[in-house]
């Protein structure tokens, strides 16, 4: 999907269509209704606080702003961008509306994330930019929204070439083609390799695909060790046979919140319970969803000086409700030194299990877990 987050946005206030906006403000940065009906937004130079975007338009974009930067940051850069709250029911009802849409020209698909999807189209008639438009088409009346589609003979290079023509773009890829499209793309393009990956490549005078593809591959497993040096070389070639999963349990599922201001286990109790049942309740809510229940009860802590810790229970009975996954959290949150202020915040359900239905008690009040 092309910009998701922030295309739901526009499609909840086509008014900013054209202009720079930013998702990841507060719910208190929902926009005011005027007495003429038009709505007045929040602007990021009114931002205080220390989260990072979640998503930009591409208008924001040229700005220089992007997601996953400091929203102080950004406010520096494009002040006059308009700022949203997040909106994740928004977001998932717009993401179960794309797949299911996709569904209907492939039901074999891999899921692998809100706004992503893979698609084995090889039983499928027609040409390869035919079923490109027939999936665009698909989602578009679907959502409303635009994506970007690639088709290539494997997974590496379909989601190499998802991103060439964003947005709302469709790239046909063939093996004969990696030469002249493929290799004079950045390495760091590939799906796999990282930023560490990237800067160890550029040490030795490796930047393009291509480059890597010229490499020797014992040369490649002596400095990068032998599975990961046989990968870059079979993926710089864009050789990959991993088949379209269409189901994966998950290892855990998890919530968590970094603090507009650090919190105090004693002077901030009341507001981190607050949190902290909330976490739970949408915890127990995503267990139902997804029908799982666990056997381990885990959270996460973040402190003032940024050191991070965890803590775990695994329980004789797998649980899903809001209450028992919030008493075994709140079991865990005792056996962690609770002297320093604290950033983020976070409750981890692992172990888990599948059952038909999964039981979410009503919100309630709890004893707070800060002692």
């Amino acid at each position: 999907m092309d910009a998701f987050f922030a295309s739901c946005e526009l499609s909840q206030y086509p008014e900013l269509r054209g202009l720079p906006m930013v998702v990841a403000g507060r719910r208190t940065d929902l926009p005011r209704v005027l007495p003429d009906g038009t709505r007045e937004f929040a602007r990021l130079r009114d931002y205080a606080g220390r989260g990072v975007l979640t998503t930009a338009t591409y208008e924001a974009r040229a700005l220089g702003v992007h997601s996953g930067m400091p929203t102080m940051k950004a406010a520096r850069l494009a002040p006059d961008a308009v700022l949203l709250p997040v909106n994740f029911e928004l977001y998932r009802r717009h993401s179960r509306l794309f797949k299911d849409a996709v569904r209907t020209v492939s039901p074999v698909i891999q899921d692998i994330g809100i706004d992503e999807v893979y698609a084995d189209l090889t039983e499928l008639d027609g040409d390869a930019r035919a079923l490109a438009v027939r999936l665009k088409a698909a989602v578009l009346e679907a959502t409303g929204l635009t994506c970007s589609v690639g088709i290539a003979p494997n997974k590496l290079l379909a989601k190499l070439c998802s991103d060439m023509q964003k947005p709302d773009g469709i790239t046909v890829l063939t093996m004969d083609e990696i030469p002249s499209k493929v290799w004079p793309m950045p390495a760091r393009r590939i799906n796999g390799i990282g930023p560490k990956a990237t800067e160890k490549l550029a040490a030795h005078g490796i930047v393009t695909i291509g480059e890597l593809a010229a490499q020797d591959p014992a040369w490649l497993v002596e400095h990068f060790g032998r599975a990961f040096g046989q990968w870059l070389h079979e993926a710089a070639h864009g050789r990959d046979e991993r088949p379209v999963v269409t189901h994966r349990e998950p290892v855990s599922i998890s919530r968590e919140t970094t603090f507009e201001r650090n919190l105090h286990a004693a002077r901030d109790r009341g507001e981190l319970g607050e949190v902290f049942t909330r976490l739970c309740e949408q915890l127990a809510a995503d267990l139902a969803r997804k029908g799982y229940r666990a056997r381990t009860v885990g959270i996460k802590l973040r402190f003032d000086d940024f050191r991070t810790v965890t803590r775990d229970l695994t329980l004789p009975e797998t649980v899903a409700d809001a209450a028992a996954l919030r008493r075994a959290a709140g079991a865990c949150l005792k056996r962690a030194d609770l002297s320093r202020s604290i950033r983020l915040l976070g409750v981890r359900a692992s172990g888990l299990e599948g059952e038909d239905e999964a039981r979410v008690e009503p919100p309630r009040q709890y004893d707070l877990g800060f002692d």
